[in-house]
């Protein structure tokens, strides 16, 4: 049973987010029907994990079965509401009164410019040929205001977003050739508006300094790999350096966990024609490794582009470990290479369960014997439950954005910190998260070229997948459903 301090914790957070939705709910009111379907959007997402964190809090427990139907219902609810709101939004869409941009409109979608850029007006013959791009079948523009190095163009919409982007993107570089990018994103009350700005900053150059940083950060990530090795078998690497033969199959085992989730994410980003940063792998002694910061040193086509980017990383790497940690948890037999305090095995639900599966009754004992594919799998799906939080620019923080937009992505980002910031009472790993998201990963991604169109339900079905694994991952049992498990 968790004790009073954290039932408590739970406690607050639950009445936090009720407290969240019912403000949330007094808001959309005013926006009528479609402003009561976004939130009950918003409430199927978070009814699971309110129930269950609720539960836990009750001393009520839920299985992994009954984990997996309330996140698969709430998938269904979700991609039924969703349809409902693309048909009412369909109904409601106006035919001439367009919306109005405002400067703030770029400020809300955050589009980047290259700092301490000298801002040149639109050469007036590069705007006659932008007024030439549009039409009344794909975007019916009714106003260009320049805007900085480019146009701000206010109009109607006239047919789905992604073919029209496609129209006018071809439009734009038939006649300007390749020097300027067109996106297509949400104003500040969410209606599409165009804007054109040049293309000479889509690119962010990695310069010859940060290569060396992401270089000497895969030599500092090697070692301390091989030293988490050498404190799992029972000794200090730095100190030991001739048996360097004994952690190397562990060492491998990692590294291999890490280029597979790095790789995936370099071969989706080639498939889109999406440039990547070198990875900044983050050291330590903890786990080896925390990942890497990757970043987009391109702009990103689509939100499904995004998704399917963010996905392939940690989908790799944690099907790779899941892989590994069940081949060990197979081989395991009483005489294996580490001997586990059971307790360990209440630090995560997931390896909890699926250990109670596998090995069954030796869960009883106070040290369990597991082979070494056991330890790599279980480090591995750390590391990537890790970065699928849903904050900044982890993977799992690209995922929201990608599927749920850049609005309910700084507000998760928010409450992963928050979150985090509780947990780190407990945990330095989370107060380490905190400060890694809070410096270094706390912005989202810049907006996609065509930012109104969602990715398809079967990727939010996968993200919300990701999510509950993460959550799954993480999350420790308590001691009374470890002992009803039988793991104790």
């Amino acid at each position: 049973m968790y004790t009073a301090s954290e039932t408590s914790t739970i406690a607050l957070v639950v009445l936090a987010a009720c407290a969240i939705l019912g403000w949330r709910f007094y808001r959309a009111k005013s926006l009528g029907k479609l402003g009561i379907l976004t939130w009950l959007q918003s409430v199927v997402l978070i009814a699971p994990w309110l129930l269950f964190f609720g539960l836990f809090a009750a001393g009520i427990y839920i299985n992994l079965v009954g984990i997996l139907f309330l996140v698969v219902a709430s998938t269904a609810a979700y991609i039924l509401i969703n349809n409902r709101l693309r048909i009412q939004t369909q109904q409601t869409k106006p035919n001439l009164t367009p919306p109005t941009p405002t400067v703030e409109t770029i400020a809300a979608s955050k589009l980047e410019q290259t700092p301490q850029q000298t801002v040149v007006p639109i050469p007036s013959e590069d705007m006659v040929a932008i007024r030439g791009i549009f039409s009344i079948d794909t975007y019916f523009a009714v106003e260009i205001i320049p805007y900085q190095e480019g146009v701000i163009v206010k109009g109607n919409l006239r047919g789905e977003p992604e073919t029209v982007h496609k129209k006018l993107t071809a439009n734009l570089q038939e006649k300007l050739s390749d020097h300027y990018r067109l996106f297509l994103v949400e104003n500040v009350d969410s209606r599409p508006v165009v804007i054109i700005l040049p293309s000479r900053a889509d690119v962010q150059q990695v310069t010859v300094s940060q290569y060396i940083l992401a270089v000497g950060l895969i030599v500092a990530t090697i070692a301390t790999i091989f030293e988490t090795a050498g404190i799992l078998l029972g000794f200090d690497f730095f100190t030991h350096l001739e048996r360097f033969l004994e952690v190397l199959p562990i060492g491998i085992g990692i590294i291999v966990v890490l280029a597979s989730h790095e790789l995936a994410h370099y071969l989706l980003a080639r498939r889109y024609q999406v440039k990547l940063s070198p990875p900044f792998f983050l050291p330590t002694l903890q786990l080896g490794s925390f990942g890497a910061i990757t970043r987009f040193a391109s702009l990103v086509p689509h939100r499904q582009a995004l998704f399917d980017i963010a996905f392939a990383g940690p989908a790799a790497g944690g099907l790779i470990s899941l892989l590994l940690l069940i081949i060990g948890l197979l081989l395991s037999h009483p005489g294996s290479l580490f001997q586990i305090p059971t307790e360990f095995f209440q630090g995560s639900i997931l390896v909890g369960t699926l250990a109670r599966v596998i090995i069954g009754a030796d869960l009883h004992n106070s040290l369990v014997d597991v082979n070494p594919l056991t330890v790599i799998g279980w480090l591995g799906l750390v590391i990537t439950a890790l970065n699928l939080m849903p904050a900044g620019i982890l993977d799992g923080g690209r995922i929201v954005q990608a599927i749920y937009g850049r609005k309910t992505a700084g507000r998760a980002t928010i409450a992963t910190l928050i979150i985090l910031a509780v947990a780190s009472l407990a945990n330095p790993v989370a107060m380490y998260w905190a400060i890694a998201i809070l410096f270094l990963q706390r912005e989202l991604e810049r907006p996609s070229l065509n930012e109104i169109t969602e990715p398809d339900d079967a990727r939010a079905a996968l993200g919300l997948l990701a999510l509950l694994i993460m959550i799954c991952v993480l999350l420790p049992l308590t001691p009374a459903l470890a002992g009803r498990l039988g793991i104790g």
